[in-house]
């Protein structure tokens, strides 16, 4: 079954053909999957009153809630009581975040971290803390000796690294670094939004965030899962004792996020290979254009992204080309790609920030769409080099 954006035609290309649309920009939010829109549908007809009444309908609406909880807890690995759910994952990193540095203030308030973290845990950790920042190789690896002997320094309150890049896809050795944290007492936030629902997530961890928008559920969610015995305090005002964060919980977010992520985890494996074989192609073809780098691990990454750069090109400029012949790719920092900046992950990595592409492949990505992609791909660059005057460099 295909789902997602409907075909559309778009605005015509100096070659004067219409092409159909392809969404090939899942990196961070991918096209609603139709398990997720059904219900979605059923939690606004049956969910809709307040949980916390007694009433028949407050009943079924945490029937409903519990529901999701329980089952995004199971396929997340944690247990029930140990989900929280806010309003974003943004919501849900500075959550964790801020509640560690909060219930250990008497420790230190330094978060260690990889250079390469979602701009959600950089921020969050300068707008209340010290950032104690740890370099990657150029496969954006953190570097997990560095990364050990930060955490055994005295101050140390929370440590930070991601489950996965959500840029470049390399998946981070979080069991060997919670060995170090472990041995420090310092608890371990792993930031998920980029893994889960992709691959398996190690259970090494104190704290866990993930977004649901990139496994194909709706906005208007975050994830954030506590292990019993980590030390947090909400570093938010009271709110009647009744949450650990403030505000109502969107119970057709939960519902549609839950049933999205048991439908891709028992697909998960299917999936990941043939969306592997697909990245592959991307790969190779974009390695076979003059003066390109494709970045990151070739192959302990995740299953649907690419990123490359390309020299003596605009990365807008090659989107805005690709976006005329149909194509939705991404440019810049997956995380804030609306700043139009060069992106902190792969200037941390040490390769070409300029002229960036980001691919991200949703699940059912038609593999005529990337076939499609790859031919495209050499002209777009090649027009962009012309407009600039850079054919000859």
């Amino acid at each position: 079954m295909t789902y997602g954006p409907p075909a559309q035609t778009g605005h015509p290309h100096p070659s004067g053909v219409r092409a159909e649309r392809a969404y090939l920009d899942a990196s961070t939010v991918a096209p609603l999957h139709p398990s997720g829109r059904e219900a979605w549908l059923t939690a606004v007809s049956e969910g809709w009153a307040d949980p916390r009444r007694l009433h028949r309908e407050g009943r079924s609406a945490r029937l409903l809630l519990e529901g999701a909880r329980e089952s995004i807890a199971a396929d997340l690995g944690a247990r029930t009581e140990e989900l929280v759910f806010t309003g974003s994952h943004t919501a849900a990193v500075h959550a964790a975040v801020l509640g560690t540095l909060r219930a250990r203030h008497r420790v230190g308030n330094t978060v260690v971290m990889s250079a390469v973290e979602h701009s959600a845990v950089l921020h969050g950790t300068r707008f209340a803390g010290e950032t104690s920042l740890i370099d990657v190789d150029r496969l954006g690896r953190v570097d997990v000796s560095a990364f050990a002997n930060a955490v055994s320094e005295p101050g140390v309150a929370l440590a930070c690294l991601q489950a996965a890049n959500g840029e470049v896809g390399t998946v981070q050795p979080v069991g060997t670094v919670s060995e170090a944290t472990r041995k420090s007492g310092v608890p371990l936030l792993v930031d998920a939004a980029a893994a889960a629902g992709h691959t398996s997530i190690d259970p090494h961890w104190d704290l866990l965030t993930a977004d649901p928008r990139s496994w194909g559920a709706p906005d208007g969610l975050g994830v954030l899962a506590i292990r019993a015995g980590t030390r947090w305090l909400s570093p938010y005002p009271d709110d009647d004792g009744t949450e650990q964060v403030p505000g109502s919980v969107a119970i057709p977010a939960a519902l549609a996020a839950a049933v999205v992520l048991k439908t891709v985890t028992a697909q998960r494996e299917q999936l990941g290979h043939r969306r592997r074989e697909l990245t592959h192609q991307i790969r190779t073809a974009a390695s076979a254009i003059a003066d390109t780098e494709v970045v990151g691990d070739p192959d302990d990454r995740l299953p649907h992204l690419v990123t490359f750069s390309c020299l003596y090109v605009d990365g807008e400029a090659v989107v805005d080309d690709l976006d005329r012949q149909g194509f939705a790719v991404g440019s810049g920092s997956a995380c804030t790609a609306s700043t139009l900046e060069p992106s902190h992950v792969l200037a941390a990595m040490g390769v070409l920030t300029h002229g960036n592409i980001r691919v991200g492949l949703p699940v059912d990505v038609r593999p005529e769409d990337v076939e499609r992609f790859c031919a495209a791909l050499p002209g777009a660059v090649a027009r962009v080099r012309t407009m600039l005057g850079a054919d000859d460099l």
